[in-house]
């Protein structure tokens, strides 16, 4: 994707704010917010703050405006492209369409590897493999696997269940054409943020359940998955974080049409009767996320199942912090953290001497 000039600047000055002294990025941030026993990192709160200068906001607003935003925003904090990942482009079918897919491999790694097909976020209905695009660089290189990042069809155009219907048919081409991509088809996870961590918890249910091909491991970076309950941390970080209340009531409005059955568990999988025999899970939250608390749910409800799970929250991240590594340390630390887990979900047979 070409850079625009603006785009350009924009970048130079989220840089130039993260370069200043901590002292003049707090001042600039403002006074330390503090909720529910948690202080917000100062990466995040300069986020925040370029944020509302720039007038930006998640969603709520004409569709095109809104998927145009996300990608200009995106543009600004993803910083340099990361280097040592090589890429392919992939077609993936399903229901008579072709998805397109981007393969990334870390260079020099032997084949065959585990895989991660990942569902990027933006509420179903925005973002796509660009805005993610240095977010997968990131967990390839520093996780060591292959990723497979999906195109998914998007509402409200492609309503619920088509992003559902083409996440598993996604699972599946990944499964079938392992050799094709380079991958152990033993060692073959699921992961996204936030809708694609929707999108991932789906996928690991819909399959388990009903036999053959599964997921061995499942990612849920601060996933959505449940449409029915409004929980306390929607109502305590429901404002001027970034994802907000009324944002969330607006992507599920575009995702979910009239009359559907919001506890249908391939919309709220943590509604669904039965979650034992999932794949193990790490599900990562973000302490001043409107979907904290129901990420967290989850994790208890597979714990309770007994899957294997590690419950990670950043207390002091906001929603979103998967895709904020080409600004400040934060937020690339709790990445890395995602990297670490996957690296070691996905690690082949160790070589006997």
């Amino acid at each position: 994707m070409a850079t625009s000039p603006l785009v350009r600047a924009q970048a130079a000055a989220a840089q130039l704010a993260y370069a200043l002294p901590r002292p003049l990025r707090r001042l600039f941030a403002g006074q330390a917010v503090r909720l529910d026993g948690q202080e917000l990192a100062l990466d995040a709160q300069v986020l925040l703050k370029l944020q509302k200068l720039s007038g930006t906001r998640l969603g709520e607003r004409e569709i095109e405006a809104a998927r145009a935003e996300m990608e200009h925003g995106q543009q600004v904090i993803n910083g340099k492209r990361l280097d040592g990942v090589v890429t392919r482009e992939v077609s993936i079918p399903s229901d008579g369409a072709a998805l397109p897919a981007t393969l990334y491999t870390p260079a020099g790694l032997a084949e065959p590897s585990g895989l991660l097909v990942f569902y990027h976020g933006g509420g179903w209905v925005a973002g796509s493999r660009e805005t993610h695009d240095n977010a997968v660089r990131y967990l390839a290189k520093h996780a060591g696997v292959r990723v497979l990042s999906v195109e998914y069809r998007q509402a409200p155009e492609h309503p619920f269940p088509t992003p559902v219907n083409d996440a598993i048919a996604a699972f599946d081409f990944a499964h079938a054409k392992a050799a094709d991509l380079g991958a152990d088809p033993d060692r073959i996870a699921v992961g996204g943020d936030s809708a694609g961590g929707n999108l991932a918890a789906v996928v690991a249910l819909e399959t388990t359940r009903r036999g053959g091909p599964a997921p061995v491991f499942q990612m849920l970076i601060y996933p959505a998955v449940d449409f029915t309950t409004r929980r306390r941390s929607r109502t305590l970080f429901g404002k001027d974080l970034l994802l907000t209340d009324s944002s969330i009531s607006w992507f599920q409005a575009h995702y979910v049409p009239e009359g559907v059955d919001r506890a249908d568990p391939r919309l709220s999988p943590l509604l669904a009767p039965d979650h034992s025999g999932l794949p193990p899970a790490y599900v990562a939250t973000a302490g001043f996320d409107p979907l904290r608390d129901e990420g967290e749910a989850y994790a208890e409800k597979l714990r309770g199942a007994g899957v294997p799970v590690a419950l990670s929250r950043q207390s002091d991240l906001i929603h979103g912090y998967l895709s904020f590594t080409g600004i400040g340390t934060r937020s690339r630390e709790a990445v890395a953290e995602l990297a670490g887990a996957l690296r070691q979900a996905l690690a082949g047979p160790k070589n006997t001497p």
